[in-house]
């Protein structure tokens, strides 16, 4: 018995009220979702007659119960003993790719996050699940993992949204102690949402999109293993969220496809990525204001614009990001390597940042802090406020630079950039063509040992 599942399975709208005990590791499809709130007061006698049996079978040979429910969730027997997993497709779900499942997932999130105990919730493989703009909301009763083993899909046409928060598909929020992984997919469907976008075509509005799956006010958060393509803009976003660790997560996206940041992170702390594999339109990584103790290790990135910090400061806005490392990246065919930009008339400050051990391969603008950052269609006015940059460093950073612009450090006149340090820097140019050069503006701090090109740090302040 020790790899069975039990499975309940209730059925009451035949009128025939039965309960059976299957042992079985496949799951059933079922379409009698409805039914199960219709007849709910009796869903729940039953429940809690079969929950305790399970519960109560000897266990001497060391038997940990798996029961499934398709249920209402509703009961609060004691669940120490037992794991609970929900495979969406006993609820109704239907997998051809067509079908909207939306009120079927949202429902079987609302059971999930009401049983006291360890859950589970099951995206099979082998199927698509269409899915429109989604709410997860917490806190929930016990810890919470969505396994997502087959593919969810985004509705194609963005009309859809109309009367939806534009920003948002999958959006979970205020949850504790989730989470999500599985060898799955998750499509954003975004080429008509690039087509909307102005900077594919400048006679369109500058409209938002949304972000694949957002998590908001997450704590205890793990999200690992997941395959992420096509988002309309952002594939994934964690805001205001603590102690966060994502790893092994795959982004695939044009790299002409508009704003299609990889993973963003922004009022965040205590922050762990790893072990990812970011190609998209935009940053492979942003990360953005009042984050603090991220940690960054072993990232491939490209095609994409690198890995940022920032933009901050943008509309005279104040932003605060520190103690962010940045160990081990591979950047290939990116526009930028490792860099910072901020906006003038900004204020706040970016500090105690390092990058380390990145290998370039033919990158444009490798290293670069660009305190007069402007993507806008119009240029931006000269302001003498800034956001300011202190403490950062860039160590055994080697490779080869597609621009003549190797190290570009552009800081504001009435805030200059401080405590900048370069340290074993070996960048030359990809082709033969160009000579790497370095660039420095109202930028202060030390360089040592080996420097290619040459560093143009004055070392004074």
């Amino acid at each position: 018995m020790n790899d069975d599942t039990f499975k309940i399975i209730l059925s009451s709208c035949s009128g025939e009220k039965k309960m059976s005990k299957l042992i079985s590791s496949s799951s059933s499809s079922s379409n009698e979702f409805s039914c199960y709130f219709k007849n709910y007061f009796l869903q729940i006698i039953l429940l809690y007659i079969s929950i305790y049996l399970l519960s109560n079978i000897p266990n001497s040979n060391g038997f940990d119960p798996i029961i499934q429910l398709p249920s209402s969730g509703l009961y609060e027997h004691n669940f120490s003993r037992s794991k609970v997993v929900l495979n969406i497709d006993d609820f109704g779900a239907n997998g051809d790719g067509i079908t909207d499942n939306t009120k079927i997932l949202q429902n079987v999130w609302k059971v999930a996050c009401s049983i006291p105990s360890t859950v589970k919730i099951v995206i099979p493989k082998g199927n698509s699940y269409l899915v429109k703009p989604i709410d997860f909301p917490g806190p929930c009763k016990s810890n919470v993992t969505l396994r997502i083993s087959g593919t969810v899909v985004a509705p194609r046409d963005p009309e859809v949204w109309n009367g939806s928060n534009v920003h948002k598909w999958l959006y979970f929020h205020g949850v504790k102690q989730l989470t999500v992984e599985g060898d799955g997919i998750i499509d954003g469907m975004g080429q008509r949402w690039w087509a909307r976008s102005c900077k594919i075509n400048e006679s369109n509005p500058c409209t938002h999109a949304p972000t694949a799956i957002t998590f908001h006010k997450c704590n205890n958060l793990k999200v690992r293993d997941i395959t992420l393509v096509n988002s309309q803009q952002m594939h994934v976003a964690f805001t205001n969220c603590v102690h966060v660790a994502v790893s092994g997560v795959r982004v695939t996206a044009p790299a002409d496809s508009p704003n299609t940041d990889g993973v963003h992170i922004s009022a965040s702390t205590h922050f762990e990525l790893k072990d990812a594999i970011i190609g998209t339109g935009d940053d492979c990584i942003s990360i953005v204001g009042n984050s603090s103790r991220v940690r960054i290790k072993n990232i491939v990135c490209g095609p994409g614009h690198g890995i940022s910090i920032g933009s901050l400061g943008k509309s005279n806005s104040s932003a605060a990001v520190r103690d962010v490392v940045v160990d081990g990246a591979v950047l290939t065919n990116t526009e930028n390597g490792v860099r910072i930009k901020t906006w003038q008339g900004g204020s706040g400050f970016a500090r105690k940042i390092t990058f380390q051990n990145i290998q370039m391969h033919n990158v444009s603008n490798p290293i670069i802090i660009d305190q007069y950052y402007c993507d806008s269609p119009i240029p931006c006015l000269n302001q003498t406020s800034a956001v300011i940059i202190d403490s950062v460093s860039f160590r055994n950073i080697k490779g080869t630079s597609a621009t003549e612009d190797a190290i570009v450090l552009s800081c504001s006149e009435s805030h200059p950039c401080k405590k900048i340090n370069l340290e074993n820097i070996q960048l030359v140019s990809f082709s033969e063509m160009i000579i790497a050069q370095s660039f420095c503006w109202e930028v202060y701090g030390t360089s040592s040992g080996s420097i290619c090109p040459p560093s143009c740090i004055p070392s004074v302040l």
